[in-house]
């Protein structure tokens, strides 16, 4: 329930319906009869946090809890955030208006790092110190987990838990434990001392980080009786664990506004660039008929037209071919559309084809990733030239006259014929269209370029790799955009600054903990936002914390250095990401996962069991 006065500001600010709440499905509870608050906080806007599906299933798993009431927090944008702080309304839970001050937990989940400072600045807008160390009080206790955390150590100083891995199990697990330390009258120290014996916790304050002089790692040091391993946590079985029979279902349109329904966790193909791709090992699908029943009962609880299938490489899905029949036969008829984002070129059958021109057209969206064969084949790609057009001919014939290819410059080994190889490559699809005689008659093609600067990241071959600078990626993006001739091919970039930045903090330590601070007290804040973003306060903040941006994203490490994340335990041997490291300098490839088996070692997570071997 919102404040008399909340009421009267809102109409001060855009988009009023990212700050009110009662949104279909939303869960009100009688705060009275509740025990534990929650608070999900998405340190991004609305659009971007109600997109998430991991918010959705742990708000509905929260929610389950008849004791328990879980309600979201995103960041506000500029003009709203002004108001509060003249008003003096601190940060709020959406259901209940209420601050998160006052709430038992509250959770971020950290997908990106340019989303470091608004941890910060939504803890402030809370009034809370932004510091682990100056929160004294038992509650409220501050999480994070997600992507990011797979290395949180340049957050370290801000959050008391960190739960690497998948939060399924884990947030009921710590919710239980924080209400029978409420009950006893526990310290923070007490609870977080027992927290941190459960598997898949990770609590900073508990280990200690010297440094060599040149900077390096000299070791860590865990105290408390903490583990000195943490091993993340992973989901045994898909088909048995939690999924929401609902989603909260905006106002307003937001980024991805559609039901989702996740087939499967994990991925066969081992790019050596795609940290995802390595995290979330070992590969568990769900049965067809499992994820077909929760979809649909999705779409009838939400009234979506559209649902997604979700997965890091869908048509990867072993029982892909079984599922589309079964979803199109009540999906067709109740005018759904069904999406297939992240198909591969390689495997994109003709009996794909054939079901998706049942559906609505949108562009198809693929990834070859690099322009040339050599270079897919030292990122371990996996797909050739021949693989795309044949590809694109399906589609043309098909009827499709847009797509979209994905790449990535800055990539190791990368040189400039590579990047002429990018617009050759789209080039080439342009050409396929105008050659085939079954092309939609009286239309002309469209094929989009989107390039993303690759970023290191940890637990991936390339872990060790120094990335490009910033003059670097804009020569490369200038000679992309000199080598496309035809306006058919439009190509698209992500800022090399903020690339910069992002490699940075991915492979940062604890002295960056300073800089963000730092930097978020000048000013900074949604930094994955053009329009906020301010490289120039950056590196002030840097300069005047005595730290070097260099230092963390354009220096080549050696495969014995102590890298920040070393304590944790992601399931990938350190053997097997240097192995792979090596053949990608030799542009040698390794068989995905269902051809052969490369012993990651991501298997003995879950009891030796991984759905690749089927």
């Amino acid at each position: 329930m919102l404040s008399k006065q909340l009421e009267k500001l809102l109409k001060n600010v855009q988009k009023p319906a990212r700050y009110t709440g009662g949104e279909f499905n939303s869960v009100v509870k009688d705060k009275d009869k509740v025990e534990f608050r929650y608070a999900f906080c998405f340190p991004d806007n609305y659009e971007i946090g109600m997109s998430h599906l991991g918010m959705k299933i742990l708000y509905s798993l929260i929610n389950a809890r008849e004791e328990a009431w879980c309600e979201r927090v995103f960041a506000p944008w500029e003009d709203m955030e002004k108001l509060m702080r003249e008003n003096d309304i601190p940060l709020y839970g959406l259901e209940s208006g209420d601050s998160i001050k006052d709430f038992d937990m509250i959770g971020f989940t950290m997908q990106y790092e340019m989303s470091y400072t608004n941890v910060l600045n939504m803890l402030d807008l809370a009034g809370l110190p932004v510091r682990s160390k100056d929160r004294t009080d038992l509650t409220p206790i501050i999480c994070a987990g997600g992507p990011c955390v797979c290395n949180p150590e340049p957050i370290a100083d801000f959050i008391d838990i960190f739960t690497p891995g998948e939060g399924e199990e884990i947030v009921n697990e710590l919710i239980d434990l924080l209400e029978k330390h409420k009950k006893l009258g526990s310290t923070k120290l007490e609870f977080l001392r027992e927290a941190a014996q459960l598997e898949g916790v990770y609590v900073p304050a508990f280990y200690d980080v010297n440094y060599n002089d040149d900077g390096t790692i000299k070791e860590v040091v865990n105290r408390e009786n903490a583990p000195k391993i943490v091993k993340k946590r992973i989901i045994s079985d898909l088909n048995t664990v939690f999924y929401p029979e609902n989603f909260v279902v905006p106002f307003i349109e937001v980024v991805h506004d559609r039901a989702v329904s996740e087939i499967f966790r994990g991925c066969i193909r081992g790019c050596r660039f795609c940290q995802a791709g390595f995290i979330y090992r070992p590969i568990r699908e769900k049965t067809s008929d499992v994820i077909n029943k929760q979809a649909k009962t999705l779409c009838d609880n939400t009234g979506y037209d559209e649902i997604s299938l979700c997965s890091l490489s869908t048509s990867d899905y072993t029982e892909i071919d079984k599922l589309i029949p079964k979803m199109f036969d009540w999906a067709l008829k109740e005018n759904i559309n069904v999406s297939l984002p992240s198909l591969r070129v390689d495997n994109f059958s003709d009996e794909l084809m054939e079901e998706l021109k049942k559906v609505r057209r949108s562009g198809l969206t693929f990834a070859p990733e690099a322009g040339t064969q050599r270079l897919r084949d030292a990122i371990n790609k996996n797909v050739t030239e021949g693989e795309v057009v044949r590809t694109a001919e399906k589609a043309f014939a098909g009827g499709w006259t847009t797509v979209k290819l994905y790449f990535m410059m800055g990539l190791p080994t990368e040189t400039l014929e590579d990047i002429e190889g990018i617009a050759d490559l789209a080039q080439t699809v342009v050409n396929t269209y105008y050659k085939n005689p079954d092309r939609p008659k009286g239309k002309s093609v469209t094929v989009n370029i989107s390039v993303a600067s690759f970023v290191p990241k940890p637990f991936t071959p390339f872990q060790w790799e120094p990335q490009d600078t910033k003059p670097m990626l804009e020569e490369k993006q200038k000679h992309l955009l000199e080598s496309v001739k035809t306006h058919k091919i439009q190509v698209s970039y992500h800022e090399s600054q903020t690339s910069v930045l992002e490699g940075v903090f991915a492979r940062g330590d604890r002295k960056l903990c300073d800089v963000i601070e730092t930097a978020w007290r000048k000013g900074c804040k949604f930094d994955s936002w053009d329009e906020f973003f301010r490289f120039d306060l950056w590196e002030e903040a840097f300069k005047e914390c005595g730290v070097s941006m260099e230092f963390y994203a354009n220096r080549k490490r050696e495969f014995d250095e102590i890298l920040p994340w070393d304590m944790f335990d992601y399931g990938i041997r350190k053997d097997f990401l240097i192995e792979e490291n090596k053949k990608a300098h030799e542009s040698v490839t390794t068989p995905n996962c269902r051809q052969k088996c490369a012993a990651c070692g991501a298997a003995r997570l879950n009891g030796g069991k991984c759905d690749a071997k089927r």
